[in-house]
């Protein structure tokens, strides 16, 4: 996949940054600290807007923010099931969990079953695994 090389100088805007910043950002993770973020970064930049971006870098085994990416990829799945799609289209959601189905490797493989297993029996969804990294962490299938 794709190594970044220019510096990454920060976000203008870290509360809603940008595919661009967020990409540069998790390819040098150490040059803003998530520690130094706002408080549930993680929630924040779990949209729709940034979506696309994460399931590239969650998809990239060399990016080193991978663990985070996926993880919001889990708070984005999670929030789409659990507002029945009011948060997030079902449309793209499938297509992304499809698509890891098709090309991931077994992290992916992990969050796409998992995500459809969550689809199917709602009531699976436990606050620390889905959005604290508890299934990242142990990368583990419902």
């Amino acid at each position: 996949m794709s190594v970044q090389e220019e510096t990454f100088h920060g976000f203008a805007n870290p509360v809603d940054p940008s595919p661009a910043e967020l990409r540069s950002w998790a390819y040098q993770p150490d040059s803003v600290p998530l520690t130094s973020m706002p408080p549930d970064w993680d929630l924040l930049v779990a949209g729709d807007h940034l979506v696309q971006t994460l399931f590239d870098l969650a998809m990239d085994p060399a990016c080193p923010a991978r663990r985070f990416a996926l993880h919001c990829l889990y708070i984005y799945a999670a929030d789409g099931i659990r507002t029945n799609f009011r948060a997030h289209p079902k449309r793209r959601f499938r297509k992304l969990v499809e698509q890891a189905e098709r090309a991931g490797d077994e992290l992916m493989r992990n969050w796409a079953h998992n995500s459809r297993v969550l689809l199917a029996r709602p009531d699976l969804f436990a606050y620390r695994d889905w959005c604290e990294g508890g299934l990242v962490r142990e990368n583990r299938r419902l």
